[in-house]
């Protein structure tokens, strides 16, 4: 695979997969329960919750503009690039939107994008999230690390680098303590079981608060 296919693929990937995860998921939840599920940017200018959502946006323009800047010859990748590694890429990044896709799918009518702090959905502690707290994100870092593959270049990596803090965010500083408030012991007892991002990696200990290394998504598991 030549580095301009790389960037074309990419590219390509990357249009397909934002309008699955997000404008056919949005259209079918909206048909299935009259609202969108968008929450928007929560928190006050400024906060941790809202560097949280600037940091995703940002992390969606910059995955765009690193193909897009390669195709249109204005960024060049690093030799290597392409070959073998642009195929590694293009399969992390099919897998990665797959997952997204598939993760969303099993939070059912509790799917959101962004948090609420006034509404209560159900706890989801089946399919992938039997496996991972957080697999929406856990997917989409995984499909946006296929892109950077596809084309290594430094705007590409600072899309991961944004994709990587916005989730840490959202999730640690947001979603945790909503879920924690919302659900009490049966959520905590889920972060004792589940790990946040990998299996087994990130569980609440016995002790029981969730705090920095435990908690997650279910009922918002944003994207």
């Amino acid at each position: 695979m030549t580095t301009d296919t790389a960037a074309r693929l990419a590219l390509g990937l990357y249009a397909v997969g934002v309008a699955c995860t997000f404008g056919l998921r949005t259209w079918l939840h909206m048909r299935r329960t009259g609202h969108s599920g968008y929450k928007g940017v929560s928190g006050t200018r400024g906060s941790a919750e809202w560097w949280g959502g600037i940091l995703f946006v940002a992390a969606l323009l910059l995955a765009a503009a690193g193909p897009a800047l390669a195709v249109a010859g204005l960024v060049t990748a690093p030799a290597g690039a392409g070959g073998a590694l642009g195929w590694v890429g293009a399969i992390v990044a099919i897998v990665g939107f797959l997952a997204v896709l598939l993760a969303q799918s099993g939070m059912g009518s509790s799917w959101r994008i962004g948090v609420d702090r006034t509404e209560v959905t159900g706890l989801v502690t089946t399919s992938m999230f039997a496996v991972v707290r957080n697999p929406i994100f856990t997917a989409m870092a995984t499909a946006l690390l296929g892109l950077t593959l596809l084309v290594p270049t430094a705007v590409s990596a600072a899309a991961l680098v944004c994709l990587i803090a916005a989730i840490e965010l959202q999730v640690r500083v947001v979603e945790e303590p909503y879920l924690a408030r919302t659900h009490g012991v049966e959520y905590l007892d889920y972060t004792r079981r589940v790990g946040r991002f990998f299996p087994g990696v990130g569980r609440a200990r016995p002790s029981g608060t969730v705090h920095t290394a435990t908690h997650s998504q279910s009922s918002k598991d944003t994207l």
